[in-house]
């Protein structure tokens, strides 16, 4: 139990959250976003044990959601692996925020990934279906209603899985990070927005309580926590 983490801050803000921040600190956040995921936050793993065996099962083509897709790093991860195991798989990212789409646009990505700036409500009014829908570092962004909101929309967008990633707020994982990070990254908000986000973000009981009937949460080294729901009625 965190002692003078005891509670989430949910009244902070990231910076690269903020309408005005420097344009030049969020596009090195969006590209440092590759090395701080690729260390901390688990997603090989996550796709061996629980995204590979889904895709291992199904015939053709498979389909991925990434809600809050940022800088689209998760993506191309998963795209990586997919691509070495032999699936062919469509990957979609959703993040409302222009800058993310513009930082995106930038890039040179396959004919199988596609962005858009839209809500994940706006693809439950159209009706799309996902085998996979995943998120990372998007739930400690979210209030409690808005948190069961999006998982909503999740289950509703879900063929078969879906696996939110997020920090799991500690004093050892936000004093090890404020004396490791900045001798990383720099001239961008990682260091800052990194410390906000572990203020922000939630306990395993404290997510457990926040999240709809079905959910589990599992956690994972170091310091993460997996919000898993299961579609039982396919």
């Amino acid at each position: 139990m965190p002692l003078f983490l005891s509670q989430r801050n949910d009244n902070l803000t990231e910076w690269m959250d903020r309408p005005d921040c420097d344009a030049e600190m969020l596009q090195n956040t969006y590209r440092q976003f590759t090395t701080i995921n690729r260390l901390l936050s688990g997603w090989s793993s996550i796709y061996k044990n629980h995204i590979k065996p889904i895709l291992a099962k199904k015939q053709g083509r498979s389909s991925i959601l990434d809600i809050g897709c940022g800088g689209g790093d998760i993506i191309r991860l998963l795209h990586k692996h997919c691509e070495m195991d032999g699936y062919e798989v469509e990957f979609t990212g959703i993040d409302p925020d222009s800058r993310s789409m513009e930082y995106l646009s930038s890039l040179d990505w396959p004919d199988s990934v596609s962005f858009r700036a839209v809500l994940s409500e706006k693809l439950v009014e159209e009706v799309h279906r996902f085998d996979i829908v995943i998120s990372n570092h998007l739930i400690h962004h979210l209030t409690g209603p808005q948190l069961r909101s999006v998982c909503s929309d999740a289950e509703k967008l879900t063929r078969e899985l879906v696996i939110f990633s997020d920090i799991e707020r500690s004093d050892l994982g936000y004093i090890s990070f404020s004396m490791i990070a900045p001798l990383i990254f720099r001239n961008s908000y990682i260091v800052k927005d990194g410390k906000i986000s572990i203020q922000r973000s939630y306990r395993k009981p404290e997510l457990a309580q926040q999240l709809p009937q079905k959910w589990s949460v599992k956690r994972m080294f170091p310091f993460r926590l997996l919000a898993i729901y299961e579609n039982r009625d396919r």
